[in-house]
């Protein structure tokens, strides 16, 4: 069973990963075990004060190191109480090295993560320099606080758990596992207001289906994030594939 500890001052949002969706699910069949802690709990005066302001001035609040690190050290030492040694530390932070599913994948491989979502201004420096915390960015952008990036850290990483979907394919086949976008998708009516369902999704011919499903998540790649193309090398097939799909949206004007 994953371990997963999170030092957070909003404990209640969490209940949006722990009681909801795939994530609520594979916490109720036992594949992870989510553990909050709120370092105010860890507070050293009456007001159960976490943060102060900057030293040398400026803007806002930097959360205190003292209550982060004792809360860490707690987060620690239950993971150890759960068979876990040495659970991987990570702070989601903008600074941080970007997420993607190379990462959530060796990050699904660990035994336990401890996440630390900061808030204000950030977490004194010194806390990064007493425990061996790793940062992590989902984006280039800045939230109001960490929790939020933690709860996709979470999302990403149980959906690679084994028996976490109902279909052991549907991981594999998500964007960016083969460093592609995905296909696009139809369910029912085959037609809507003169729009129609791609002929060979209707064929049953599943060779052709597979064919068309990779042409059309190389073309998205290429319109949509041409870059992903430029640090991947493509086979002979693929190659084929997007030179077709070019030709087709040639000729259709698309």
């Amino acid at each position: 069973m994953l371990q997963f500890d999170v030092v957070t001052l909003f404990p209640p949002m969490f209940d949006a990963v722990t009681e909801c969706g795939v994530t609520g699910r594979a916490r109720d069949r036992g594949l992870y075990q989510l553990v909050l802690w709120n370092p105010r709990d860890f507070a050293g005066n009456a007001y159960r004060s976490v943060d102060d302001r900057p030293y040398g001035g400026g803007p806002g609040m930097v959360m205190m190191v003292e209550p982060l690190s004792k809360a860490l050290a707690a987060a620690a030492q239950r993971q150890a109480s759960s068979g876990v040694a040495t659970p991987r530390m990570i702070y989601l932070s903008p600074q941080g090295r970007l997420l993607n599913h190379a990462l959530v994948a060796g990050l699904a491989r660990e035994s336990g993560l401890v996440l630390l979502a900061g808030r204000y201004e950030g977490v004194d420096e010194r806390l990064l320099r007493r425990h061996p915390i790793e940062e992590i960015s989902i984006g280039d952008y800045v939230l109001s606080g960490g929790e939020l990036a933690a709860m996709v850290l979470i999302d990403c990483v149980v959906r690679q758990l084994p028996g976490a979907l109902g279909d052991a394919e549907s991981a594999e086949q998500d964007s960016f596992v083969r460093g592609l976008l995905d296909c696009p998708h139809y369910t029912r009516p085959d037609e809507f207001e003169g729009l129609t369902v791609p002929a060979v999704l209707l064929s049953g011919n599943h060779a052709e289906i597979s064919r068309w499903r990779l042409k059309q998540a190389l073309g998205r790649t290429w319109l949509r994030r041409p870059d992903l193309l430029a640090n991947r090398e493509l086979s002979a097939a693929e190659r084929g594939l997007l030179e077709e799909f070019r030709s087709e949206m040639d000729s259709t004007g698309a």
